[in-house]
Formats: C-alpha cells, structure tokens, sequence
C-alpha cells in the first residue's frame, strides 16, 4: 500500500465516535487554552537580562533561555504531537498541561544554569499540548467553516504568543522575574483540571505501534510537496520574528532608555498583529489563499527593514513589530488550512511536521539572535533577519510561476 497509513490499520466501528458541533463558547475556550500554553514558549523573551545574570548565562549566551525552549518544543512535535492520532486526545492533552505545570515550576526555582536550562528545555517538550487542541478543533469543525474556526483559535494562540512578553515584562518588573514562572505553573494546572471536565473525548481510528506512526510522519513529509513548501515558508518566517523579538526588547533597553514596564507596552502595542488570524481564516474559506501568502511574504521583511530606519527613535521598531506579527500570523493559518485539507485521517501529523519546521526555525533564529547582536548591533541584526523571510517569497514566488506555466 502506498498511502501514508500504510502501517497503520483501517479504522474499526467501535473506535469512531462523531464530536460534538464546536460552539461559540468551546472555541472561545479553545482559544484561550492555546493562548496560555503557548504562552509558556514566551515569557523568558522579554526578561533574558533578568535571568542570564541569575543563573550565570553570559549576554552572549543569553538566548539560549529561549532557543532550547523552542527546540525542546519543536523535539515534542515530532515525537509527542504524533500521538494525538493513536491515543485518546483528552487524556494527551490533560497530562502534557499538568507535565508543563511541573517543569514550570522548577525552572522558577532553579539556582543553576544547568537546572534551569533543562527545565526550559522540557517546558518546550510538554507545551505540546496546544498542537493537539488544534487538530481536535479542526476535527470538530464543518468544513465550510474550518477556516474560521481555526482562525479564530489561532488568534487565541498569536494572543498567548504577544501577551506573554508584556506580562512577564510586568510581573517581573514588580515581583521578580521567577514569579512568572510560579503563576504560569499555577494557571497550567487550573486549565488542565477544566480541560478534563469540559474537553471531549476524541479516540482516534488508526493502530499502529509508535515506531510506525512516526515512520508515517516522515511518509507524510515525503508524500506531499504542499506540507513541505508550507513548512520551508513558515520555518524561515518564524526564525525571522524569534529573532526580532529576542532582540528587540534588548535594543529598547540599551539604547533607548527602556524599562521593563515600558518593554511590556511595546509588546502589547505588537500584539495587534492578532488580528490577521481571523482575517486569514476568512481569506481561505474564500479561496483567497494564494494572494494572502504573497501579502504575508512580502510584509514580513518589509516589516523589518522599517525597523531599521533611521530617526523616528522606538516608533519605527513599534511599526516594525505590528507589521511582522501580522504577516507571521497571516501565513501560517493560510499554511494551516492548506497543510489540513491534505488528508483529514492524519491531521495530527500533518501538524507535526509542519510545526516542528516552524520552531525549528524559531530556535534558530533566537539561538542566533544575541551572538548577531552582540557583534553587530540592532541594523545589522535586524537586516540579516529580513533576509530570511525574503528568501521565503522568492521560493514562493518561483514555484507559482512554474505552476502557472
């Protein structure tokens, strides 16, 4: 058999259960579930020259509190979200939470450098959760409406992403940077407890063992040239915006006389790109996809080139990060809703591969993010980084045109 399930047995009657209709309230809490947990991925970012000194990181070193994190999470992909199409969904995504709620936790009472990087590194590994809350939302979805849907959950999901950096700039601004990651511990451990209650039960229909479910990952990747395209795309976008947003709040403080308070402003004021993810939504339902790409591909190295400006002091790096959160956002629910569509029975995998990509390039571009600007300044950093979701557009571009000849 050459499908990508070839391993995987057919589905057996007593496995299928129909899911609930997804309502306005479920996805509302859906979305606020993945905005939390995904959080968890952020909140070192804007306090790493709080931590570094703590534990005994030097600046140059500083954002490795933030690329094994990413890496951790990107290693969970792969290995762990894979499991969301052999195991029952609920119970994989309650014992991750409370798994993050733990490793959270010692990561905020961690004294060593050691300690509190393999913390960070786990706290990436069991954020995974949200990466199945996803795939469940688009199973529960009709599939005239899947789009917004998603899109609307994944605003939720951006949301988590930009509030987190305000928030721990404030928490750690009045109670210290550690008490982020006992509240964050905390919060983890109430959603868990809702999401047994409230979450329902989806078995999924193929068998396999795990060495086959992860051999049909890779199949998956090899089978459909859309996954991977999507993948190369947001991979290179999202290493462009983790590196921006690992240094941004450094150039604020260095050279523009920011506080951590006001470096929690300047993150709130970003997370106006929010608003892409149900406009995306709405762009694919409408089959709008293709022109929605080219627009995200586009902004997002615009976006950073303005941020590199001269005069106009922070205002053009404000502009900069409201434009590349909205052009990140924008692309990977047009990304998602395509990625989705290839085949319904392994959405969970699809997701995998597509997200392990994506933080991949995350945690490159935050491992890269403080050698670069340690040597050579914000221009300098910030113009490499454009580079990167330039090379996406081009790729994008180039295959369009073949498609079209």
């Amino acid at each position: 058999m050459s499908s990508a399930n070839a391993d995987i047995s057919p589905p057996t009657a007593a496995r299928v259960g129909a899911l609930p209709t997804l309502s306005g309230a479920m996805v509302a809490f859906l979305a606020f579930c993945c905005g939390a947990v995904v959080a968890n991925l952020y909140y070192a970012q804007p306090i790493v020259e709080l931590i570094a000194p703590a534990i005994g990181l030097s600046s140059t070193h500083a954002s490795l509190v933030v690329s094994l994190t990413q890496f951790g999470y990107a290693a969970g992909l792969l290995l762990l979200v894979p499991l969301a199409d052999l195991m029952e969904n609920r119970r994989l995504v309650v014992g991750f939470t409370l798994a993050v709620a733990v490793w959270l936790a010692i990561a905020g009472a961690s004294q060593t450098q050691s300690l509190f990087l393999i913390a960070s590194l786990f706290i990436g590994l069991t954020s995974v959760a949200v990466q199945i809350l996803v795939p469940l939302a688009a199973h529960m979805a009709p599939e005239q409406s899947r789009g917004r849907i998603v899109g609307n959950i994944m605003s939720g999901l951006l949301l988590g992403v930009l509030l987190s950096r305000p928030l721990s700039s404030t928490v750690a601004q009045t109670f210290g940077w550690r008490s982020i990651y006992f509240i964050a511990s905390g919060l983890m451990a109430v959603i868990a407890l809702v999401m047994a209650l409230a979450l329902p039960r989806r078995m999924p229909t193929h068998q396999a063992s795990y060495a086959a479910l992860i051999g049909s990952v890779f199949t998956l990747a090899r089978r459909y040239g859309v996954l991977r395209q999507r993948s190369l795309y947001q991979g290179l976008v999202f290493a462009s915006f983790s590196l921006f947003w690992t240094i941004a709040p450094i150039e604020l403080i260095r050279h523009h006389g920011f506080s951590q308070g006001q470096v929690a402003l300047f993150a709130l004021v970003g997370a106006v790109g929010a608003i892409a993810a149900p406009i995306a939504g709405r762009l694919a339902d409408a089959g709008h996809g293709q022109i929605g790409t080219k627009v995200a591909l586009l902004l997002a190295p615009v976006a950073l080139l303005m941020g590199t400006l001269p005069g106009g002091g922070y205002l053009w790096l404000v502009a900069s990060a409201v434009l590349l959160d909205f052009a990140v956002q924008l692309n990977m629910v047009l990304s998602q809703r395509e990625v989705y569509a290839l085949d319904p029975h392994s959405r969970a995998r699809l997701n995998a591969v597509y997200m392990t990509s994506l933080f991949v390039g995350g945690a490159l571009g935050s491992l890269l993010a403080s050698p670069l600007y340690e040597h050579f300044g914000w221009a300098t950093s910030a113009s490499l980084a454009a580079l990167l979701p330039g090379l996406a557009l081009a790729l994008y571009l180039l295959r369009s045109g073949r498609r079209a000849a």
